[in-house]
């Protein structure tokens, strides 16, 4: 009869249709991946294009009712500069606003005054107005722009329409104050949101490629965690967009009365969000770590695989616990699983780049746990502990030393040297007595 056992071994050509699918499966991930990026950019674009419009459009008319009838040309571009600056950063561009313009107002009139109007006037003025600038706000920006503009206005147009002052201040007071008031009150984004799509593809990929590691290391396959390597090196874009809307998130919550009740559920996932960071670089250590161990043929034990496995599974309920407004129970307890499996792994026996894993992946726990609100010291503690139990089940501490009485007090030691002698048994504490030579 036939053995009818199915056969292991495969062909070269299997094993590259099983590559290339895999790459093509890769392909699909990333290009799903790039095209939600493009409709939270669009919807982001969408946002920002009917704000600035409308901030505009309220500028100019609250400018021409205030102010008066006139070309006020620089209340809405104001309104408009508010808005469109970066995310988070719109109050400070206001204040920047507002000091540049009277900055240039100062400098161009004293400077007027003093030397009069012409071509090289302009020029210095300018020279002086951004420099006074530079050195108020120690870098580049919308103050020291600000304060050169005005300073050309000044210089170039006040000897033909004098009273160009107090108008500007006022066009841009307004203007600022407009892209603010349409920001907090008329249009605030959802700040929550904004963190939950900034965030999705800074987990996705590190939870994804933790598990590709996870993987990496229970097949033994070196090149796999390099790759895993090299896409997680690839987050700091999505890092920085992170950051970004961290500020966003924090400038809403701050100005927009209508989000103020979402001030606690922004500070914890912000808290979690700002730890994420360190996370990412300590798996980055945990793949290269572990792809060199694989090169040089060390032994990993199956539960550091799980070990890693376990901290993907607990980022990932991080994500969805801060979503849901959930306790972070379930987060920890992933966490103390992961740490207790990676002192399991030490104690069945690692080598050097073995140990360098198991250390990454207890400080990464603890970074977790931080996230989810853990002082350090208790964050630390708690990886100990757990480490430690899973330690402890495969080597148990020796306590046949405990057990032995080490008599430490001079007076124990004196009882014990007069006990002995009434036993007759020769005094080992004594010293040998000297027998006196006869004369």
């Amino acid at each position: 009869m036939a053995d009818e056992r199915p056969d292991t071994v495969r062909s070269p050509l299997d094993q590259a249709a099983d590559r290339a699918g895999r790459e093509l499966a890769h392909v699909r991930a990333e290009g799903f991946a790039a095209g939600r990026l493009r409709l939270r950019q669009l919807e982001v674009t969408i946002v920002i294009a009917v704000q600035a419009g409308l901030a505009a459009a309220l500028a100019a008319l609250l400018a021409q009712r205030l102010l008066g009838p006139g070309a006020h040309v620089f209340a809405p571009a104001a309104a408009v500069g508010t808005i469109a600056t970066a995310i988070g950063q719109r109050a400070r561009r206001t204040f920047e606003l507002l000091v540049g313009v009277g900055l240039g107002i100062v400098v161009g009139d004293v400077l007027r005054d003093l030397l009069g109007s012409g071509s090289w006037q302009t020029g210095l003025v300018v020279t002086l107005a951004i420099a006074t600038a530079l050195l108020v706000a120690g870098r580049g920006g919308a103050l020291v722009g600000q304060a050169g503009g005005t300073a050309v206005l000044i210089a170039t147009l006040a000897p033909v329409e004098p009273g160009l002052e107090l108008p500007r201040i006022f066009d841009a007071l307004v203007g600022g104050m407009v892209g603010l008031l349409v920001v907090a009150l008329l249009l605030p984004v959802n700040p929550l949101r904004v963190l939950d799509r900034a965030t999705e593809p800074v987990v996705t990929t590190l939870t994804t490629e933790l598990d590709a590691v996870a993987r990496a290391l229970a097949t033994r396959d070196a090149d796999a965690a390099i790759r895993s390597l090299e896409r997680m090196r690839a987050l700091d874009a999505d890092v920085g967009r992170l950051n970004d809307a961290l500020s966003g998130a924090e400038e809403v919550v701050t100005l927009a009365p209508v989000r103020w009740h979402r001030r606690a559920r922004f500070h914890r996932y912000a808290e979690a969000a700002q730890h994420l960071e360190r996370v990412i670089l300590y798996a980055r250590s945990v793949a290269r770590r572990s792809a060199t161990a694989l090169q040089y043929g060390e032994p990993i034990p199956p539960t550091l695989a799980e070990a890693v496995t376990r901290l993907s599974e607990a980022v990932r309920m991080m994500r969805h616990e801060c979503r849901g407004a959930e306790d972070l129970t379930d987060t920890r307890r992933l966490v103390r699983e992961s740490a207790e499996l990676a002192g399991r792994a030490w104690a069945q026996g690692v080598r050097s780049y073995g140990d360098g894993v198991v250390t990454d992946l207890r400080t990464a726990d603890s970074e977790v746990l931080r996230a989810t609100g853990c002082d350090p010291d208790d964050a630390n503690r708690i990886v100990r502990t757990a480490a430690g139990a899973g330690e402890a089940e495969l080597r148990p501490p020796l306590r046949a030393h405990l057990a032995r009485a080490v008599p430490r007090d001079p007076r124990a030691r004196r009882l014990t040297r007069v006990a002995r002698r009434r036993r007759g048994r020769p005094d080992a504490f004594r010293p040998p007595t000297r027998t006196p030579r006869p004369t």
